[in-house]
C-alpha cells in the first residue's frame, strides 16, 4: 500500500472546510483502502495551508474559496495568486448552515461569534439577538473558543465536538446556501491528479487563470474579455484584485468553462499572451455536476436595480442618469 494522503485544512477540527477535506479523500482521493489510511491536519490561516503544501508538509491542502452568499473568500484567492509552487486541482461543493451555541452553564450573553463570513450570513440572527458580533479565525475555532458569555455560530457538528448546547438551528438569513473548496497540490504534481480525476470519468473542466496586463488603459478589460467571447469560452467569474503597492493596476482572475490545454481556451491564452499580458493558471478541476446557464430568477437580482422596461423616473433613480 502507498503512503497514506496527507491533507491539511483550515481548522480546527469541526470546521466546513475539515468536512470538504473529508469529502475529497472519500470521493476523489486516493481510493477507499488508502482514505481510511488518510491523515487529515488542521491548521490556523489560509497561508499556513499553502505553506504547507509548497514545503511539502503535506500533499494536498483544502481551504475555501468562493460563498455562494458572500462571495469570494480573499485570503484563499490572494495566496493563489501569491504562491509560486501551489495550484488547484480540484474543487468540493458543500450546503453550508449554520447552528447557534452556547455553553452548557452559560452567563449573561454579551457576544456571538464565528468567522466573518459566518457573520455576514448570519447577519439577520446576530441582529436580532443585540449581542456584539466578534470574528473568529473559523466557524469552529468560534465554537472551540466559546465563553460562558458567547453565542458561537458553526456546523452542526461543533455541538457534540465542543461540548455545546445548540440554542437555534439553521440561524443563516439564506436557505440553500453553499461554499466552493479548493483543493490544493504543488504545480509540479498537478498533472498527476488532473490524470487520476480523468480516470475516474471527468470529461467537463474549469478553470482560475490570473490574467495581468503589463499595458493598462482605456479598453484594457474589453479586450481580455472580448478574446474570450470570440473563442467562446464561456467565462463563468471574473475577479479583480490589486497589485500590491501598485495603485491603479490589477490582476484579472478569470474563471473559465475549460481546461487550459484545451483548443478554445488554449487559443484565448495564446492571444492574451501575444498582446503582452503576463498569465498564470491558478487551478484546473472537473467542472460541477450543474447547470450554471439559464436566466437569473428576479428575486435574486440587487435590490433597487432597473431593467429596460422600466418607467424613466425609475430608471433615471436607478442609474442617476
Amino acid at each position: 500500500m502507498s503512503a497514506p494522503l496527507r491533507a491539511a485544512y483550515l481548522g480546527p477540527e469541526g470546521t466546513f472546510t475539515h468536512q470538504a477535506a473529508l469529502e475529497w479523500i472519500a470521493l476523489r482521493g486516493k481510493g477507499d483502502d488508502d482514505a481510511t489510511a488518510s491523515v487529515v491536519e488542521p491548521l490556523a490561516t489560509v497561508p499556513h495551508v499553502h505553506d504547507a503544501v509548497a514545503a511539502r508538509a503535506c500533499d494536498v491542502g483544502v481551504v475555501a474559496i468562493e460563498s455562494s452568499v458572500e462571495g469570494y473568500v480573499v485570503p484563499s484567492l490572494d495566496a493563489l495568486i501569491g504562491s509560486p509552487d501551489v495550484v488547484a486541482v480540484d474543487e468540493v461543493v458543500l450546503d453550508v448552515s449554520f447552528d447557534a451555541f452556547v455553553r452548557p452553564d452559560h452567563g449573561e450573553l454579551r457576544e456571538v461569534s464565528a468567522h466573518p463570513h459566518g457573520l455576514a450570513q448570519c447577519a439577520r440572527f446576530v441582529a436580532d439577538s443585540g449581542l456584539t458580533p466578534v470574528p473568529a479565525s473559523s466557524n469552529a475555532a468560534a465554537c472551540r473558543d466559546a465563553g460562558p458569555h458567547t453565542i458561537a455560530l458553526g456546523p452542526a457538528v461543533c455541538g457534540d465536538l465542543y461540548g455545546l448546547e445548540t440554542r437555534a438551528r439553521a440561524v443563516e438569513d439564506l436557505r440553500g446556501g453553499r461554499t466552493r473548496f479548493l483543493v490544493l497540490a504543488r504545480r509540479g504534481e498537478a498533472g498527476a491528479y488532473l490524470d487520476a480525476a480523468r480516470t475516474t470519468g471527468a470529461a467537463a473542466w474549469r478553470a482560475m487563470v490570473a490574467v495581468t496586463p503589463v499595458v493598462t488603459g482605456p479598453g484594457v478589460l474589453a479586450r481580455i474579455t472580448a478574446a474570450f467571447a470570440g473563442r467562446r469560452v464561456n467565462m463563468s467569474s471574473l475577479i479583480t484584485r490589486p497589485l500590491k503597492a501598485q495603485e491603479g493596476k490589477y490582476v484579472f482572475v478569470v474563471t473559465l468553462d475549460q481546461a487550459p490545454w484545451e483548443p478554445g481556451a488554449r487559443d484565448v491564452l495564446a492571444e492574451l499572451l501575444a498582446a503582452g499580458d503576463s498569465l498564470k493558471t491558478l487551478g484546473v478541476f472537473p467542472a460541477p455536476d450543474r447547470d450554471l446557464g439559464g436566466t437569473l430568477d428576479p428575486d435574486h437580482v440587487p435590490i433597487g436595480s432597473v431593467s429596460g422596461d422600466a418607467a424613466a423616473a425609475d430608471l433615471a433613480a436607478g442609474l442617476l442618469w
